[in-house]
């Protein structure tokens, strides 16, 4: 089960970086239907297919390019389903012997809710709240996959701990960072991400351009797509510059949280995750940084959105060895302390 939670685990990181390559690539409606392809189940390929699928969908013609790399990324979604599926049976079925099965079972409605998800995101041409609560869906996949995964490499070697200042900062540093990961989910749905194309501050008089109300509307005016986005340029540059104030935010309490650990806290796993998240942080501010100043490349760019998960998992492993300490087990030889 550890060894399939793993592969799994390895899996929807895959899935959050091609769905990232896909966003980027302007490839969200690549497939103008569900879950096919022009209604196949790969992509239209000869004269007479392509032919036929523009007949269907006259108003989006085939672009091979960008049909595959939504594709790939509805296939290998398909098999994280799977794979989750697959968990939540046998964790299901072994119950009995101490398998988390809850979990699990959680997991799998969620993914369930992200097909659906993955589905009006096409059906409703990209509305900007529907990508980001794609987007967010697929992160959260992620973390539970790493929660079950923690839970069952650790279940016999841990044991809860009484420190519930820790917990809590650490908990509150998960609370930040999905908000700040949201407001990056919302950047990108509203495609405000050049909206500043200077650094540290935005272009111009920026303070007068913030319209907060419209940026920030979760249920827009009905379009016919929104692709390319929807809002006024003021808007954008709103999103834009809370994504920015929010990173600031985020990377000062995840400093101070890293710092108190290693400072103060005498968990030696705890430490190592701390002084990971530094080193994660680090890395995740300067490619904020490189998006802006070499005009969001599309390396750059989703590397930014997979480092950003590993933050976020690197925080959670964080906190979850801050909620549990060793368990100290005695050698009957030796009669020597060991902890696991």
């Amino acid at each position: 089960m550890q060894r399939l939670v793993l592969v799994s685990l390895l899996l929807a990181i895959l899935v959050i970086g091609l769905g990232a390559y896909t966003r980027l690539t302007h490839a969200g409606l690549g497939c103008p239907d569900w879950p096919g392809c022009y209604g196949l189940i790969d992509v239209p390929q000869t004269p007479e297919q392509i032919q036929k699928a523009e007949q269907a969908f006259p108003e989006r013609p085939v672009e091979p390019e960008k049909a595959w790399n939504e594709m790939i990324h509805r296939y290998f979604a398909g098999s994280l389903g799977l794979f989750i599926l697959t968990i939540a049976i046998i964790s299901f079925n072994l119950r009995q012997r101490g398998l988390p099965f809850k979990l699990p079972l959680f997991l799998l409605a969620l993914v369930i809710f992200q097909a659906a998800l993955g589905m009006w995101t096409v059906t409703m041409k990209l509305m900007p709240i529907v990508v980001m609560a794609h987007l967010l869906g697929g992160f959260t996949t992620l973390c539970l996959l790493f929660l079950l995964y923690l839970r069952l490499a650790n279940s016999a070697s841990t044991k809860p701990s009484p420190n519930k200042r820790y917990m809590t900062l650490g908990i509150i540093g998960i609370a930040i960072l999905a908000g700040q990961i949201a407001l990056g989910g919302w950047t990108s749905a509203n495609y405000a991400a050049m909206s500043c194309v200077e650094l540290p501050i935005c272009q111009g008089d920026w303070s007068k351009q913030l319209s907060f109300k419209e940026a920030f509307e979760l249920i827009p005016p009905k379009k016919d797509s929104y692709e390319f986005g929807h809002l006024p340029h003021e808007a954008r540059v709103t999103i834009h510059i809370s994504h920015r104030f929010g990173a600031i935010i985020t990377s000062i309490y995840l400093l101070y949280l890293a710092t108190a650990v290693i400072r103060q806290n005498t968990n030696i796993k705890a430490q190592q995750y701390a002084k990971a998240l530094l080193i994660i942080l680090s890395l995740q501010v300067l490619l904020g940084i490189s998006n802006i100043w070499f005009t969001l490349p599309l390396s750059i760019a989703v590397a930014h959105n997979l480092v950003a998960a590993c933050l976020m998992l690197c925080l959670i492993a964080l906190t979850f060895h801050l909620v549990k300490v060793p368990v100290r087990e005695i050698n009957p030889i030796r009669g020597s302390i060991k902890y696991g």
